[in-house]
């Protein structure tokens, strides 16, 4: 297995795991505007652990890439949320809200690349004589 999607794979799964263990934290950090916030939670803990490990499984890895973008994009707004809101959040100093705007995007590019089809290794043949 490639290192770099066995990384991502773990950072998933420990942070989907995260949302059960810590719950809490991640419902302060939910936009008012959500509803359930709790359920949004869990949901999207579930989908990170499911995320992760998908990616080191060969067949579904493609899908997983896909839904692990596409749960970036989702939580985009809470991040944006603590930027726009950050006397709710005084122990998260400033710029680390705002280092995880960009940070969400470099996350996509890195998932972006386990979208494609993994080039297999060219099959060895003896040359014709």
């Amino acid at each position: 297995m490639r290192l770099g999607r066995v990384l991502m794979a773990g950072l998933y799964i420990a942070a989907g795991v995260g949302h059960f263990v810590v719950t809490r934290a991640y419902v302060r950090i939910m936009p008012d505007y959500c509803p359930a916030h709790r359920e949004l939670v869990l949901v999207s803990g579930a989908a990170e652990i499911a995320g992760g490990l998908g990616l080191l499984v060969p067949p579904t890895r493609r899908t997983a890439a896909w839904g692990i973008i596409l749960l970036l994009i989702a939580v985009f707004p809470a991040n944006l949320w603590m930027v726009q809101h950050p006397e709710r959040y005084p122990n998260v100093p400033l710029w680390i809200s705002w280092l995880r705007l960009p940070l969400q995007l470099a996350l996509i590019a890195w998932a972006w690349q386990y979208t494609k089809p993994e080039a297999t290794p060219a099959r060895l043949e003896s040359p014709a004589v």
